[in-house]
């Protein structure tokens, strides 16, 4: 697991570093009408540090564990570090995903699409009807796969991080916990889905996919 190889990492180097709450590149308002300035600071600052300081807390009993070799504690704690480091993952992929300002897929990234999907409005209907059949709280994801060299669209359960469930490298993911839009939406899901697309950044999208199929 991702979480139990930083650490042992980090025990061996004999320091001990914390993880923190990235900064939002935009203002929590700047999403609006889309996504309202209540809940990107309500998701932001509650939730996404939430997560922060369970995953913080897990890594400080995993390093006890580890130094007393104490091998059942640390298989304990594999729940905790999945949730609590898949929604520190997950988050900071999706704020970067998102942008105020309208942005388009690089060529190379409109060529793997019109490759997986025949067109970008194929891409967002099959994201979007994945995303929204979610059962329970989840994600949508639009992924690359390394072996084919193919875009898919995956769900994962909670917070489980795309790439330690499906080997999809995450390029562009949609949260629907109800968290992340109940306050603005209800419980019309789709409506906050379909809308999503207004302002996603296809510049970080596209750079995340250079860098996976480099």
């Amino acid at each position: 697991m991702f979480a139990v190889r930083q650490i042992i990492t980090t025990v061996s180097r004999g320091a001990r570093l914390k993880h923190t709450l990235p900064d939002l590149p935009y203002d929590y308002a700047a999403l609006e009408p889309v996504i309202s300035r209540e809940i990107m600071t309500l998701h932001h600052t509650k939730h996404h540090q939430t997560y922060i300081t369970n995953l913080n807390a897990a890594e400080e009993k995993l390093k006890s564990a580890v130094e007393k070799g104490d091998v059942t504690t640390q298989i304990s704690l594999a729940p905790a570090l999945k949730f609590n480091g898949g929604g520190h993952i997950n988050h900071s992929i999706f704020w970067q995903n998102l942008s105020p300002a309208s942005t388009k897929p690089s060529p190379e990234l409109c060529t793997a699409i019109n490759n997986s999907f025949g067109n970008l409005e194929n891409l967002k209907k099959q994201l979007a009807a994945t995303t929204i059949a979610v059962q329970g709280s989840g994600w949508g994801w639009l992924g690359y796969e390394k072996q084919t060299g193919l875009l898919r669209v995956a769900t994962c359960s909670n917070q489980d991080p795309l790439q330690a469930t499906t080997g999809l490298i995450p390029l562009f993911g949609i949260d629907v916990w109800e968290h992340a839009y109940y306050l603005q939406y209800k419980n019309v899901r789709a409506d906050y889905v379909n809308a999503l697309f207004d302002i996603v950044n296809w510049e970080d999208v596209s750079q995340r996919f250079k860098n996976a199929s480099a």
